[in-house]
């Protein structure tokens, strides 16, 4: 469990809000008394805080704390659920009575007892980011700004900023489970804006995870500043994108958003469910090139999207996804498990106490494939080398997106010459897999920034892939 000098767990045993298995057999009792199936508890208490650090100043400071629970009950397919901000009984009982209208009649369930699950231990941390003076994450910030400003006279302006929160959760259910886990998360960022002869371009670099200070240990302030600053200069001397259908060669890392969005939402769970999603039914079916092998793993250690239960209660693990090819399982939570007639396999993740559970990615990846990263680009006469992914719209329905690309290059030759601006990648994320040519024996795991959206509720995750060869995509650009 994540030890923290300031934030201690207050649904502990010492708490200050303890909660013990006999209250929320209470509380259950409440949410299951109109004849629901099922129900659940979620206590969640998160203290946050950010710094921005804007040309030489600290720009902004802040911190926060919220608190509350929310109950679910469920009858068939139906939930109910309500959640309050207070954690007297009365509060609570009645955020529980609410839930409990989603059914009517039926003899009432008996919840029963808890007991306290034990947990892997992903990201057990000796002092979390909270814990550390706003001193010392400032002085991270200045050496960021000021490794920028020095590293080219170009630059005219740096932002630099860091997050952080510790959230805690305590999730009880009528079946007998109850879960605890303390989750760190801390994000930095640097944006970089050169300019030359009265044009501008910015360049932005950061990483972060379930990790201390001690990140910044392997990725220095200053190697992020340099990345952000050479990204933005190069992009100075950007040539118009191309436009059409040409080889398209995906970096590794970060590349792995586009799986994430124009795929990964797909194989969520609900979804298929509903019947709303280009894979549904599609169980066993070829649905990708048979070089790819995707899985979401919430195991791995100190990463964005890992996490040691999910917010229903369910150990996640890694679950393959697609197979060589094939379609063999989704992400579930609890309410598509039982649709299925299969175990949840812990994706069941909510943005806060005030939400819902629904299926989400953790850690979303394209494993390694044979080939050379060196040889892939060998082998393009003409395309474009993708290496960092702005923002995107996708249809879920049937995995069509755009994608705008903050950093790529022409490749010519079998190898990468100009960089290029004005790049968006257009296609449908199914036929993209099926195109991946070529697959990289490269994978990486990106570095702790992105943040998923799905029905106005956000979550951490992480993607990750090789170096991707797809054998043709629609580049586009304003230079035909």
């Amino acid at each position: 469990m994540t030890r923290s000098a300031l934030y201690s767990a207050p649904f502990a045993e010492a708490g200050t809000n303890a909660i013990d298995a006999q209250l929320a057999e209470r509380l259950l009792r409440v949410a299951l008394d109109k004849g629901a199936d099922y129900a659940d508890l979620f206590f969640e208490y998160r203290a946050a805080g950010s710094l921005v650090y804007d040309e030489g100043i600290l720009k902004s400071a802040s911190r926060g704390v919220s608190m509350g629970v929310g109950v679910r009950a469920q009858k068939g397919d139906a939930t109910g659920y309500a959640y309050v901000e207070q954690l007297d009984w009365d509060a609570m009982k009645r955020a529980a009575e609410t839930a409990a209208q989603i059914a009517s009649g039926g003899g009432a369930a008996a919840p029963v007892l808890a007991s306290v699950r034990p947990l892997p231990q992903r990201y057990e941390l000796d002092r979390v980011t909270l814990d550390v003076p706003g001193l010392e994450k400032r002085k991270i910030l200045e050496r960021a700004a000021a490794a920028a400003h020095a590293h080219d006279a170009r630059v005219v302006k740096v932002e630099a900023s860091f997050s952080e929160e510790i959230r805690e959760i305590l999730v009880v259910t009528s079946d007998g489970k109850m879960a605890r886990d303390v989750q760190p998360l801390m994000r930095f960022g640097i944006r970089v804006v050169a300019e030359k002869d009265g044009k501008r371009q910015d360049g932005s670099s950061g990483g972060g995870g379930r990790s201390t200070m001690g990140y910044f240990d392997g990725h220095s302030p200053e190697e992020h500043a340099k990345i952000a600053a050479d990204l933005a200069i190069r992009m100075l001397d950007a040539e118009e994108a191309p436009a059409g259908q040409m080889e398209v060669v995906l970096a590794p890392g970060d590349s792995g958003i586009l799986l994430h969005e124009a795929v990964g939402h797909g194989l969520e769970a609900d979804f298929n469910r509903k019947g709303t999603s280009n894979y549904t039914g599609a169980i066993g079916k070829e649905v990708a090139s048979p070089l790819c092998t995707v899985i979401d793993d919430a195991t791995l250690l100190q990463s964005r999207g890992s996490i040691n239960v999910d917010d229903e209660g369910n150990e996640p693990r890694s679950s393959v996804l697609i197979e060589n090819g094939k379609l063999v399982g989704y992400m579930h939570d609890r309410l598509s498990a039982k649709h299925f007639k299969l175990t949840p396999t812990g994706n069941g993740r909510r943005e806060s106490f005030a939400c819902a559970p629904l299926p989400r990615m953790t850690n979303t990846i394209l494993k390694a494939g044979p080939h050379d990263p060196e040889e892939i680009l060998k082998s393009v006469k003409r395309g474009v080398f993708a290496k960092r992914f702005g923002g995107g719209q996708v249809d879920i329905s049937n995995g069509d997106f755009v994608f705008s690309l903050t950093e790529s290059y022409l490749v010519e030759d079998g190898k990468i010459t100009a960089p290029l601006k004005g790049v968006n990648l257009i296609g449908n994320g199914p036929d993209v897999l099926r195109k991946v040519a070529m697959l990289g024996n490269d994978v990486e795991i990106s570095d702790g920034i992105w943040t998923c959206g799905k029905d106005g509720q956000s979550v951490p995750v992480g993607v990750g892939c090789p170096t991707i060869k797809i054998s043709s995509i629609t580049v586009g650009g304003t230079k035909v």
